[in-house]
């Protein structure tokens, strides 16, 4: 029996109704149509503390964070995670703090048999207000992410990013929206 691939989506929009969640739904329905299985996490409303940097998942208990919060519950989700979307706004230039404080949580999934995350498919849904992804720090974002993909030694399938400033902006590029939905497709589609 197949099993459906999983797609695991970090939203750190703190808007539920947001521009973000509108990429990121897209998506999420492109990747069921393909025939994924797919799971949309809003880290606004989660409990994520910062790494404190003691280095007990180096040491102690290699692998596993011993900060007691809500990552406990994502941790397994990255493990099983075929491809990981991270879906973001632009906060000050780059990423907005909901997903920079979860991806420095990741730092627990390195060991010395290598991290848990390389290999994955990543994807980036990135919305900014300027109108040029220079301008508005939304490049910072997509570097940030590119050189973290490098490092984990995984594949980028693509990045869907657009202005849209206010609450429903997005809805009117039907062009990204339709974006979000194919890039969806295509983590689910064998390299």
């Amino acid at each position: 029996m197949n099993q459906k691939p999983y797609i695991l989506i970090l939203n750190g929009s703190p808007r539920e109704l947001g521009n973000t969640t509108a990429l990121a739904t897209q998506l999420a329905e492109g990747a069921r149509v393909a025939g994924a299985e797919v799971e949309h996490f809003f880290l606004q409303n989660l409990k994520l503390e910062p790494c404190n940097a003691c280095d007990s998942c180096k040491e102690a208990t290699p692998g596993e964070c011993i900060i007691e919060d809500d990552m406990q519950q994502l941790y397994p989700h990255l493990r099983r995670a075929a491809a990981i979307v991270i879906a973001s706004p632009v906060y000050w230039f780059t990423f907005c703090a909901q997903v920079k404080l979860c991806i420095d949580r990741w730092y627990a999934l390195e060991t010395d048999q290598g991290n848990a995350l390389s290999g994955k498919r990543f994807a980036l849904l990135l919305v900014y207000g300027d109108s040029d992804p220079y301008a508005s720090g939304g490049i910072n974002a997509i570097h940030t992410f590119q050189d973290m993909c490098r490092y984990l030694e995984c594949p980028i399938i693509g990045i869907v990013h657009a202005s849209a400033n206010d609450i429903g902006d997005i809805q009117k590029q039907p062009q990204v929206l339709q974006r979000a939905f194919k890039l969806g497709q295509k983590l689910v589609t064998p390299a």
